[in-house]
């Protein structure tokens, strides 16, 4: 939708206005035929038909484009008053800077600040409203260190909330304890059976040279024997060939 053109200062040209709602141009695009529009009035028109609203001819959002820089200068230009005018402001300026002033305007209805408050009020009277708003919070006067809003002020009690806190403190240190327990429990459980299979594979180890040990004593008696047998078939070679 565009800008309602009961808010402009004098005249408006009828090319500045949106060939759909007849207000003026807001956010514009331009067809091929020249024809402008607010770019929410030519999507929301673009969806259920796939035509100019003036001439009827064929268009699609892809020929869409801004305005001719002339125009776009002339619609800058025109005065407006400002929406809050309604509440008090007296304020015209250009539809360029239009925006900039409206998001700053003194009078625009803003929300209270303050979680839980839905009251709407003047941006300056939002200073007055806060000082008054029953939803404001501030510092426990007795020294707790606790925040209240003004609504609760009868019903806090600095022991009970202090006693609460307490409680919860004790609540979190149990359990960072007992997380702490399991996470060195799973630890120890973790080196423990690491431990095990670490002594599982020394102990598979110490076999296997316990049965090399084995195979090489097998070995050094075999060839002892081979010796003493080797050595008797000397001295026998031997007293043969005395005897020869």
């Amino acid at each position: 939708m565009g800008y309602d053109i009961e808010r402009f200062v004098g005249y408006v040209n009828e090319g500045l206005l949106c060939s759909i709602c007849r207000d003026v141009l807001e956010d514009p695009l331009q067809a091929p035929c020249e024809h402008a529009f607010c770019t929410a009035c030519i999507h929301g028109w673009l969806i259920h038909h796939s035509n100019c609203p003036e001439d009827r001819q064929a268009i699609e959002v892809s020929v869409l484009r801004p305005l001719y820089r002339y125009m776009k200068n002339d619609l800058n230009r025109l005065q407006l008053h400002c929406k809050n005018r309604e509440y008090g402001c007296e304020m015209v300026c250009s539809l360029e800077s239009i925006d900039r002033h409206e998001r700053e305007c003194e009078y625009s209805q803003i929300p209270c600040s303050n979680a839980g408050c839905t009251v709407q009020i003047e941006r300056r009277n939002l200073d007055g409203h806060l000082a008054v708003c029953e939803y404001r919070s501030r510092e426990c006067p007795n020294g707790c260190g606790y925040t209240i809003l003004s609504a609760e002020d009868t019903q806090h009690n600095c022991v009970a909330e202090l006693r609460t806190e307490l409680e919860l403190l004790r609540s979190e240190m149990i359990c960072r304890v007992e997380e702490a327990k399991h996470e060195m429990e799973s630890r120890l459980d973790s080196q423990r059976r690491h431990m095990v299979q670490k002594e599982s594979v020394l102990q598979n180890e110490i076999e296997e040279l316990k049965s090399q040990m084995s195979r090489v004593m097998s070995d050094v008696r075999s060839l002892m024997a081979a010796e003493r047998q080797h050595r008797q078939e000397l001295e026998q070679a031997e007293l043969e060939k005395r005897e020869l």
